[in-house]
């Protein structure tokens, strides 16, 4: 219960946390562009896979692990891995999407011998997943499909009229 707790402090604080202040290095000139889930695209930043790595750490091992050295030089090396991996893939930069990412974090910490942190990485990223889907569901449920507005000839809006539309296009098709 108390790792959960140490967990759930951490993923109130922001990305500017003693995670990412500790983990910070200097960026590369990679050009390397994050596609979200969201579908906004932003640059790539090694810092936000040392810190989502250090709470999997954390997750296992317990609070008393934020010091480690061991931990640190770990999630320091598989970072530098895994965005050596992207660089070679995309030597003169590019995109890719965050699900990528995260597949590769899972990928540098099971070739690294961490089995307990990738199969955490992995329950924690499904159980993301899941409430992103509840999150959207219930969304969905709650706002009805908005209808496109049209512009009329005198520059003002409406709404779209889905049955003129369809009987519009009955009397085009009729007959051909």
């Amino acid at each position: 219960m108390e790792t959960e707790n140490i967990i759930a402090e951490l993923e109130k604080k922001p990305l500017t946390s003693n995670l990412e202040k500790q983990h910070s290095a200097p960026k590369t000139d990679h050009n390397i562009q994050v596609i979200r889930r969201n579908g906004k695209v932003t640059p790539y930043d090694d810092t936000k896979i040392k810190v989502a790595m250090t709470k999997a750490f954390l997750a296992v091992e317990g609070g008393q692990a934020a010091m480690s050295a061991r931990i640190r030089e770990t999630v320091d090396r598989l970072t530098k891995q895994i965005t050596a991996t992207f660089v070679r893939r995309m030597p003169n930069g590019g995109t890719i999407h965050i699900e990528d990412i995260q597949d590769q974090v899972e990928l540098a910490l099971m070739r690294a011998g961490e089995h307990k942190v990738a199969r955490s990485y992995v329950l924690y990223r499904e159980e993301h997943a899941k409430l992103r889907e509840q999150q959207q569901k219930a969304k969905s449920d709650k706002t009805p499909e908005a209808l496109p507005n049209i512009i009329r000839h005198d520059g003002s809006r409406s709404p779209l009229d889905e049955q003129r539309l369809r009987t519009i296009l009955e009397e085009a098709v009729r007959g051909l």
